[in-house]
């Protein structure tokens, strides 16, 4: 299978998770901006989530243009990546229709980790099957956000036993990390090819 195969079926994913998500938001049964104010935990929930799956795109994409053979275990941790993406519509609608229940925000927690996990362990084989001097193995370098990253996650679904503010301060926390232009691959890319 070609990368961009990979890249294609991902892309394809993500595309439905996130229409799977924006079609959990129900339409209030009322026209005043009054009968918004129950959608908005809802809306909410949803808007994290979105950045989260902009976030894995984006991040996804960059990592494929260092990639220049798919192998089989590359196929599999793409996989794992989307199957923790794919539960994110279903957290994303129970933590908001719940009004952020302690129990739904744990989920949710779990359900970030374990893609995060997912994620590192797909850099982690294309690393393997690129070399330690790859693109991609420059380019992390010391990887300071993504060994961060689950840290914070487990400090969220620790928090959500105490306080679900706890855990948002959290999630949220690590989302703007993550929006914050991370330039090391085009950096490294840029490098590579002007050399």
């Amino acid at each position: 299978m070609t990368k961009g195969r990979l890249e294609a079926f991902t892309d394809g994913v993500l595309a439905i998770i996130i229409t799977i998500m924006v079609l959990e938001l129900k339409v209030p049964h009322g026209g005043d901006f009054e009968d918004l104010k129950p959608l908005l935990p809802v809306f909410g929930s949803y808007v994290l989530s979105f950045i989260y799956l902009a976030i894995y795109w984006n991040n996804h994409h960059h990592m494929m243009q260092t990639v220049r053979h798919v192998t089989g275990g590359i196929l599999w941790a793409n996989m794992h990546l989307l199957f923790w993406l794919s539960l994110i519509p279903f957290v994303t609608g129970w933590m908001g229709e719940n009004h952020f229940t302690a129990a739904s925000v744990f989920l949710y927690g779990i359900i970030l980790l374990g893609a995060a996990i997912a994620y590192f362990v797909l850099q982690a084989l294309i690393i393997k099957s690129h070399g330690k001097d790859s693109i991609l193995a420059k380019a992390l370098g010391r990887d300071i956000k993504g060994k961060m990253s689950p840290v914070l996650y487990i400090l969220g679904i620790t928090g959500a036993l105490l306080n679900v503010w706890i855990s948002g301060f959290f999630y949220i926390l690590v989302a703007v990390i993550w929006l914050i232009p991370d330039r090391r691959i085009e950096k490294t890319l840029k490098a590579e090819f002007t050399e």
